[in-house]
């Protein structure tokens, strides 16, 4: 096995990519990952393991300058931590990670292919005297990279979807409980009835107005936003994700009121960003519209399996048909003598 660092993910073919992280999800997909990699708060490497010339395994690798985001803060997620530079290693945004490993290795090479990316994240950490570790790593891949890494799993949460069987809405609704049927069928005829116009729309065309909308629903959430900033970010999500997302909005006198934003990625809908401009709703449940009913009614129309909900709110997730699985922290060896420990 032969392991190498590139600075750049588009110096590997987004096909040999892909083909480790079929199973991954969206926010370890080459083009998220390659939208991601000029994002000025972290300096990213690829570690990639060939065999016999055939890419086997990799993992982004994220020398973090500042974090702005407080969910990838590891001092303000694992208890006893204090604050010092961090190596992500894995996905960096979206809460979904783990090590990239092809589906078909034996045991004894996925070993050794796993066991060479926990290697370089310890050895780049060590250049940016950093402490390595993999946040939000999914359930099925904690317990293997924890034995390889030599530490102990940390739970951070859960993350949520929606399994979607059949081919349409009510085989969807056959699922859940009778009072549920009857509350969502309630909460749709309820939005329906508002009289909203509703568009679907590329997200380079509504970039700003989302932008204000994601900024309200910050605030109501605690976390001050600017809306420049936040339409800011869409703008550049649109660029680096080639205007893929999907934008369902909501409007009243040409003025957009709510959306959300989702991108399709193999069998799954992602659901990625929702905002509401609250003054002007009209107590429709428009919520749950956008963030659930309409974005099913898309994946069933475009023939995905799942909605992909990721953390929080669980309770409401799961009152409307979610499956839950953890979501783990795990700590590399080596860094820099291993810092942080108070």
């Amino acid at each position: 096995m032969i392991l190498t660092l590139v600075q750049d993910i588009m110096e590997v073919p987004a096909a040999e990519w892909d083909a480790l992280a079929a199973e991954a999800g969206l926010y370890l997909s080459h083009q998220w990952l390659a939208a991601q990699q000029h994002d000025p708060t972290a300096q990213v490497r690829y570690a990639l393991v060939h065999d016999d010339g055939r890419l086997i395994a990799a993992a982004p690798l994220y020398a973090v300058d500042t974090e702005p985001n407080a969910l990838y803060r590891v001092h303000a997620l694992i208890p006893d931590r204090t604050p010092v530079r961090t190596l992500l290693a894995g996905a960096r945004r979206g809460y979904l990670n783990g090590p990239l490993l092809h589906p078909r290795l034996t045991p004894d090479r996925r070993h050794g292919a796993l066991n060479a990316l926990v290697k370089a994240a310890s050895s780049l950490a060590d250049v940016h005297k950093a402490q390595p570790w993999w946040l939000y790593v999914t359930d099925t891949a904690a317990a293997e990279l924890a034995n390889a890494c030599g530490t102990k799993p940390v739970r951070l949460g859960e993350d949520a979807r929606i399994p979607l069987p059949g081919t349409r809405f009510d085989d969807y609704l056959v699922g859940l409980p009778s009072k549920r049927r009857v509350a969502i069928r309630r909460e749709r005829r309820a939005f329906v009835e508002a009289g909203y116009e509703l568009r679907t729309l590329r997200l380079s065309e509504c970039a700003d107005p989302a932008g204000a909308l994601l900024a309200q629903l910050q605030e109501r959430h605690g976390h001050p936003a600017d809306p420049s900033a936040m339409a800011r970010l869409l703008r550049d999500q649109a660029e680096g994700m080639a205007d893929s997302g999907t934008v369902l909005a909501a409007y009243t006198e040409d003025r957009m009121v709510a959306f959300s934003l989702f991108y399709r990625h193999a069998d799954t809908v992602w659901l990625r960003a929702t905002g509401y401009d609250y003054a002007q709703l009209r107590g429709a449940h428009e919520y749950f519209n956008l963030v659930y009913y309409l974005p099913i009614e898309y994946a069933y129309t475009h023939g995905a399996t799942a909605l992909h909900l990721g953390m929080e709110s669980l309770r409401a997730k799961a009152l409307r048909g979610a499956v839950t699985s953890p979501l783990w922290a795990i700590e590399g060896p080596g860094g820099a003598d291993s810092p942080g420990r108070s």
